[in-house]
């Protein structure tokens, strides 16, 4: 991805935290980038190759961010606490990404081709979830049980929630850390001693 695309792709996730999806207007990302409404169209086609892109931009830099967080976790039960806490963060980014997230999923509702994107990198992130039980399990540091893709299913729509209620103001940021935490002990078990 050139310099270039990457200026555009933070600005459209700004937009679209601030403005919603439907409230994307080409012209408006043009001024909030610094760039021609003609450069964006050259590097993305169209509105919905631009959306699109945004969301993979969102997913990618949700990784990012997620890898840092788990860089510090001495095992395999802090590596999943830590990857969904990565989301509940005060940072510009993780904000403007949360919030954005939540933008696209809404619309996504009206929208069939935005629909099976939001799926994939959907499924990506619900895989990376179950791949950090199956991994704490392995290492004797959870509970046998329900399926590592059912517990990350129910693990990564909390996060979704939780983030919801922080950014709107319903829960304090600790307080959505300190469900999310409880959450997890209660999908792993008490950790062993």
């Amino acid at each position: 991805m050139s310099d270039r695309q990457a200026l555009i792709l933070e600005a459209a996730v700004r937009v679209i935290a601030r403005n919603g999806v439907r409230g994307l207007r080409v012209e408006e990302l043009a001024a909030e980038a610094g760039v021609s409404t003609a450069l964006i169209y050259y590097h993305f086609k169209d509105r919905a190759g631009l959306v699109t892109r945004t969301l993979a931009f969102i997913s990618d830099r949700a990784t990012g961010y997620t890898d840092e967080a788990v860089q510090d976790a001495d095992d395999a039960r802090s590596v999943l606490l830590q990857l969904l806490l990565g989301e509940l963060q005060d940072t510009p980014s993780v904000r403007e990404n949360s919030i954005a997230w939540g933008e696209l999923r809404a619309s996504a509702v009206f929208d069939a081709g935005l629909r099976q994107a939001l799926a994939e990198s959907t499924r990506g992130w619900v895989q990376d979830t179950a791949d950090a039980v199956a991994n704490a399990r392995a290492a004797g540091l959870a509970e046998q049980g329900v399926a590592p893709l059912d517990v990350a299913e129910r693990l990564t729509s909390l996060v979704e929630g939780l983030s919801e209620r922080w950014l709107s103001g319903s829960l304090t940021l600790e307080r959505a850390r300190q469900l999310l935490t409880g959450a997890v002990d209660a999908e792993l078990g008490p950790r062993p001693s």
